[in-house]
């Protein structure tokens, strides 16, 4: 049986909220309000901020809204996504602009993604992205095993980090940027696309006032957002966020807050 929205086992008398073991648990709010929250950042084709959601939602903080969409993009990608195909461009990227005295993937402040974009035809097909402390093989083959299917042909620009695809059962395409007439972004136009739209994104709807500790929980919102890019019924996105919601295991504030950097 059930008493305000707890369930009670008729054989031993335990008691257990709905929301138990949901990204909901221990809210304080109705779910009503969380659903608002939730079709708010998924009609908005840009995203929302804090500010903004707090002042739709009504919310009597600014920390509140913003944990609550920290805790939403943390459902916005779900564990086990099935692994890229066909062909994938692979790069890195700066987030914060470039830093003075220092070239190429030698950074200090700033933070290192790495982006992985399917060829789709001439169209880009599905992204994944990650932070990554520094562009050494093993941190990049780390990613490319977890997030590219084996057998899938990889192509990359000239750096070393990758020298090591092809033993790992990746065919291995390369284009040396410094050897080639044709600029970086016509060589792998669709990985390059996609980190201009990043930095558009996060500069244009989060004003680029990101700590470098949260900055994966932005690229999941990105990934979700550009990989539902086309769709027309903007309830579907919100349905996927409600199921991806219901399958994550709670984040308490404290978590957020205290995210560890490698």
């Amino acid at each position: 049986m059930t008493t305000r929205s707890v369930l009670i086992c008729r054989a031993c008398g335990a008691e257990n909220s709905l929301t138990a073991g949901t990204l909901f648990q221990d809210t304080h709010k109705p779910l009503r309000q969380w659903f608002l929250a939730m079709w708010f950042v998924t009609s908005q084709k840009n995203g929302v901020s804090a500010l903004g959601l707090q002042r739709v939602l009504g919310l009597g903080s600014y920390e509140t809204a913003w944990t609550w969409l920290h805790k939403l993009r943390r459902a916005m990608v779900r564990p086990g996504r099935d692994l890229l195909t066909g062909e994938v461009e692979i790069d890195e990227t700066i987030v914060g602009g470039p830093e003075e005295g220092r070239k190429g993937r030698d950074i200090e402040d700033k933070a290192l993604v790495v982006i992985a974009a399917e060829k789709r035809g001439r169209a880009i097909g599905r992204i994944r992205m990650r932070r990554i402390e520094e562009a050494s093989a093993a941190t990049l083959m780390a990613f490319i095993d977890e997030t590219v299917a084996p057998g899938t042909t990889v192509h990359t620009d000239g750096w070393k980090g990758y020298n090591g695809l092809k033993a790992a059962g990746y065919p291995h395409r390369v284009s040396v940027i410094s050897a080639s007439p044709q600029p970086p972004h016509e060589l792998m136009p669709r990985v390059h696309n996609v980190a201009s739209l990043l930095k558009r994104w996060l500069m244009g709807t989060l004003q680029g006032g990101i700590q470098k500790r949260h900055l994966d929980y932005y690229l999941d919102e990105f990934t979700f957002r550009f990989t539902r890019r086309t769709s027309r019924a903007r309830g579907l996105l919100f349905h996927r966020l409600a199921q991806h919601a219901v399958d994550l295991q709670p984040v308490p504030y404290r978590n957020i807050i205290h995210v560890h950097i490698p």
